[in-house]
């Protein structure tokens, strides 16, 4: 359990994570950010079943606990490697990361780009709900990060409804509290 099995070297055991880790991430930027941006339950299966499908990659027939030491060490190390590379070089920040696309800009879904990432119009819609809008019609401006998560903006006129909206809600209880106030100065 604690010493490390004689059939595999510790080269192998330091560069079998690090290739895993590589392939992994190429693969990840290969099918796209869809698969970190929104988790159904289809794609929770797949990144399970992935992790179990590489494991022994990673670890190769040794199961001792030095062994898996070791794997864990390589994958935090090469981690560390690629975090570090990318906060110092755009290059490979954008290797490594992508860009940004563009699902909606000015108000208009750009089709080629949301087929490519596998955003359906029922996902236009829950993204427009979860950012506070009635539809998908409704967003001005819809970009999916390299990290998968969603910038939304609306539009500048449905922006002005909810702020209007907004500020006659605080005037209407400001109003109220000047009300009691008065009422209350009346009394004493």
């Amino acid at each position: 359990m604690f010493t490390l099995d004689e059939s595999v070297t510790w080269i192998e055991k330091i560069l079998r994570p690090m290739i895993v880790y590589i392939t992994l991430i190429a693969m990840l930027r290969v099918f796209g950010k869809r698969e970190l941006a929104q988790l159904n339950p289809f794609d929770l299966v797949v990144i399970l079943s992935l992790s179990n499908t590489v494991q022994n990659a990673i670890i190769g027939p040794d199961n001792s606990l030095v062994g898996g030491i070791v794997g864990a060490v390589a994958l935090l190390a090469i981690n560390y490697v690629v975090s570090r590379l990318t906060f110092a070089s755009k290059k490979v920040e954008m290797v490594t990361e992508g860009v940004p696309i563009h699902i909606i800009d000015h108000g208009k879904v750009n089709e080629k780009a949301r087929r490519g990432e596998l955003i359906t119009e029922r996902d236009l819609e829950i993204i427009a709900h979860q950012h506070g809008f009635e539809n998908s019609c409704d967003i001005d401006k819809l970009v999916l990060d390299p990290n998968g998560s969603f910038l939304v903006d609306g539009k500048d006129e449905i922006k002005d409804a909810r702020f209007k909206r907004e500020v006659i809600k605080k005037i209407s209880e400001i109003s109220k509290q000047l009300t009691e106030l008065n009422a209350a100065l009346q009394k004493g």
